[in-house]
């Protein structure tokens, strides 16, 4: 079953975020309180480029899979360090596809944007976090872990613990790429 393993936010532009409780997820906004919060992009990079574009990484999401597959070579991780709003178990987070709905708990439901780019600043949390997580296969294009991002499409309470259910979007399914 796949479910929430842990919630976090950060009211500053923060790389790390602090558990908490509970997060409230705001339709068309992102996660009341957190400073990724708003129908225009926040994160500062995409703000230099155009303050005007639509804030497609309102949520960002990691599955703790991860943080054992980084374990394994030595980089220890813990849920919100990498600035994900929620921590998922038992969902290939990855494999969505663009477009994908997340009904987590009772009433949120996050829509899947994208996946997170991974960059330089992980590298400052945690040495060579940044190229763990861009896995290369020789003749393929290199696949990003960072966890993916996504939309409000409908508000509510996310608490650890919850469950997820998706609802994947009709087909032709369009892979993710990095937002």
């Amino acid at each position: 079953m796949s479910c929430v393993v842990s919630v976090s936010l950060s009211g500053k532009h923060t790389f790390s975020k602090q558990g908490v409780d509970r997060i409230a997820l705001l339709t068309g906004l992102g996660v009341e309180g957190d400073a990724h919060c708003g129908a225009l992009v926040k994160h500062r990079y995409h703000l230099r480029k155009d303050p005007t574009r639509p804030n497609l990484c309102q949520v960002h999401l990691i599955h703790s899979e991860l943080f054992e597959e980084l374990a394994s070579k030595g980089i220890v991780i813990a849920a919100g360090d990498m600035g994900e709003n929620i921590t998922t178990s038992g969902l290939d987070l990855l494999g969505l596809p663009t477009g994908a709905h997340l009904k987590i708990g009772n009433d949120a439901v996050v829509e899947v944007t994208g996946l997170r780019n991974p960059c330089v600043q992980m590298n400052d949390l945690r040495p060579g976090l940044m190229q763990a997580v861009i896995e290369r296969v020789p003749g393929s294009k290199p696949r990003m872990k960072a966890g993916i991002m996504g939309i409000v499409v409908a508000g509510g309470v996310v608490r650890p613990s919850d469950t997820i259910h998706v609802e994947l979007p009709p087909q032709p399914w369009r892979p993710m790429a990095c937002v």
